[in-house]
């Protein structure tokens, strides 16, 4: 059984203490890893603050290959990372081959970004007292940037606090989710055959004590957090004089119009309703049909998703695998039960065999209900029929979170309305607010958090202005 070690300074290094990763489909164990105590957290601290001395001074040139070495590592090593994704978290295969597809092409678009960190000249003439003066204005790194990621993608989520920060020159401290700790592990390993200064990026699972130093120690710049609400707006708190960017998940919606293409939508919302077990920020939650479309689009959505093949997430042909615990899966059981207590109908599913939870289309639910109001990171969709565009948008902002949401429509003058109205950091038009491209900007409002992904974005969210106020008059300029 192997044992994979923390990275600390461009070193493997073990610690006192180790846990057992399980699959979540059938409790086997797929690898030990250690976690760091606090002595070793403050060590890879340290180890970051002693290496920006060497980042910061490297070229734009020399930033973008290091990001393209990591790019073409993960290629190298694709069967390798998908397969520990499955492992360790209970995605499918298939859609773990998808996100190693995507945590590579998000290093190589790091790497473009990387020459492209630029600033701008302002004139600074704007009196008869300022003539002649300009300011130039440039982008620096800031440091130590602690990185701390959840389970859900364990390699392109954390190639999205990685790859921005290496692109811009500072350091990270990442302490992933423990259940998928190999993953990022295993990329450690990509970033280490590189030539990133050693200290530059380092790897520290570990407990919440030991995290602590991550969002209290002063020479820590900046934390970036992807997890629950709950977490992440504590985790602000004590990290309060930090940059701090959150992303903290979301209550996804759609609003179908009538004159939606219906053979292009039922194969989106498959997939955006029910892929990884709906265990997805993005995931749709709730969908508000139009009355003209309900029944139509009802019947093929619940015989789509009645082909949906649940078991074991190595196998090929497997669509739906496991929740990444019991707990989650109990929790949705809860959640659906109270439902249907509270006058819910269930369409299709709404059984719990263990870990496995049934893809599941739920009617008649009242709004207030935890199923609809909450994050239910959980393979259960919400259905709601509505007669005016208004009254959906409505809808879709009656909610605590404002990620991503989607709308299908032809009427231009609807999307933009759309665009103006909702609560929500992405307006999906005509597709589902589960997509996503790695450079866009991504990120929410309301209790989904603040701040932005998407590389250039990161870039800038891990980045400080400094401006250079240059008096030219009177002064002559030498060669």
């Amino acid at each position: 059984m192997r044992e994979y070690k923390l990275l600390i300074k461009g070193k493997w290094e073990v610690s006192k203490s180790k846990q057992e990763i399980k699959s979540p489909y059938d409790q086997n164990v797929v690898g030990k890893v250690y976690f760091a105590e606090k002595d070793k957290t403050e060590k890879a601290v340290s180890a970051a603050h002693e290496a920006f001395s060497e980042t910061k001074k490297l070229s734009s040139l020399e930033r973008a290959h290091v990001l393209e070495k990591i790019s073409s590592g993960i290629e190298k090593r694709k069967e390798e990372l998908a397969k520990s994704i499955t492992l360790s978290g209970g995605k499918t295969i298939k859609a773990s081959r998808t996100e190693v597809e995507r945590a590579a092409n998000t290093f190589k678009i790091a790497s473009e970004e990387a020459k492209r960190i630029g600033g701008e000249i302002i004139p600074l003439d704007l009196s008869a007292q300022t003539k002649e003066r300009w300011g130039l204005v440039r982008r620096f790194p800031i440091g130590v940037i602690s990185a701390i990621s959840p389970f859900n993608f364990p390699l392109n989520l954390v190639a999205h606090k990685i790859a921005p920060a290496i692109a811009s020159g500072n350091t990270v401290v990442l302490r992933p989710a423990s259940q998928v700790a190999i993953t990022s592990i295993l990329l450690g390993e990509i970033i280490n055959e590189t030539d990133y200064p050693q200290g530059g990026v380092n790897i520290v699972p570990s407990g919440y004590e030991a995290a602590d130093i991550l969002l209290t120690d002063d020479r820590v710049k900046m934390v970036t957090f992807t997890g629950s609400p709950a977490i992440g707006w504590e985790l602000k708190k004590r990290a309060y004089k930090k940059k701090v960017t959150l992303e903290l998940g979301g209550n996804a919606a759609v609003v179908m119009e009538p004159d939606a293409n219906l053979d292009f939508v039922l194969p989106r919302m498959i997939m955006g309703s029910f892929s990884y077990s709906g265990q997805i920020c993005i995931s749709i939650q709730r969908i508000f049909l139009h009355e003209k479309i309900y029944d139509r689009f009802m019947a093929d959505f619940i015989q789509a998703t009645k082909k949906l093949k649940m078991g074991n997430p190595l196998e090929e042909e497997t669509d739906i695998g496991p929740m990444i615990n019991l707990d989650a899966a109990k929790q949705t059981e809860e959640w659906v039960e109270e439902a249907v207590e509270n006058g819910a109908r269930t369409v299709l599913g709404g059984k719990r065999d263990g870990v496995m939870f049934e893809p599941t289309i739920l009617e008649n639910v009242k709004p207030e209900l935890r199923i609809s109001w909450i994050e239910a990171f959980a393979p259960v969709v919400v259905i709601y029929r509505y007669k005016d565009f208004e009254e959906a948008l409505r809808g879709v902002n009656h909610s605590i979170y404002g990620l991503q949401a989607g709308i299908f429509t032809s009427d231009l003058k609807k999307a933009f309305q759309a665009f103006d109205v909702l609560d929500v950091g992405g307006v999906i038009i005509n597709d589902i607010p589960t997509f996503r491209v790695d450079h866009m900007p991504y990120g929410g409002v309301k209790e989904s958090g603040f701040g932005r992904e998407g590389l250039r974005y990161a870039i800038e969210e891990m980045t400080e202005i400094k401006l250079m106020a240059l008096n030219l008059r009177g002064q002559t300029c030498k060669t």
